[in-house]
């Protein structure tokens, strides 16, 4: 083992679709990690309209550590949010997620998946990247409330067999059980 790398824990993570009933937790995770964060009546909209979302949070336990979003639009899968709780970053939970919106676009019938990252994300970047998103453009001032600019990913093919491959060689390097437990339609 490489002195750079960390041994992580075998966690059991839980996604299940978001409801009402998780969204104190889930808008306390946005508080900490976006300047702006999305309001109880946004998520309320966005859970709403069940036939082209899906919402999951993961939990630990009894404890929501993240949550992300889809949007379906034609064969098109756009990533509408993605968080995991500070105090659980580098736990693989925004992968996990990551993996359960792949999968559930690639059930609903999507080609591509979509998204936006802050352009100062690097993190995140490199983690769109090992999913096979690709830079396309950037959206000046995307983010009103910081003045930052958002970089336009896209993951292409997303429903070939090769893609499949990708999602199942992530997935194996992902350490401990990631339990799905309801879809989200």
């Amino acid at each position: 083992m490489m002195a750079a790398e960390i041994e992580l824990p075998d966690l059991d993570v839980r996604l299940v679709a978001m409801r009402r009933r998780h969204l104190r937790s889930v808008l306390r995770i946005e508080a900490k990690v976006y300047p702006v964060p999305w309001s109880m009546s946004l998520f309320l909209s966005e859970l709403a309209l069940r036939s082209s979302r899906a919402y999951y949070v993961a939990f630990v336990g009894r404890q929501v550590v993240g949550y992300a979003g889809l949007m379906m639009t034609l064969d098109d899968g756009h990533v509408t949010t993605i968080a995991v709780d500070p105090a659980w970053h580098r736990n693989k939970i925004g992968t996990r997620l990551l993996l359960a919106l792949a999968y559930e676009a690639r059930r609903r019938g999507a080609t591509s998946l979509t998204l936006e990252v802050r352009l100062g994300n690097k993190g995140a970047q490199h983690l769109y990247r090992l999913f096979g998103f690709r830079p396309v453009g950037v959206r000046k001032n995307y983010y009103a409330e910081t003045k930052e600019d958002a970089l336009v990913m896209w993951a292409e093919d997303v429903s070939d067999d090769e893609y499949g491959r990708l999602l199942a060689a992530i997935e194996a390097g992902v350490p401990g059980t990631t339990e799905v437990e309801d879809q989200p339609l």
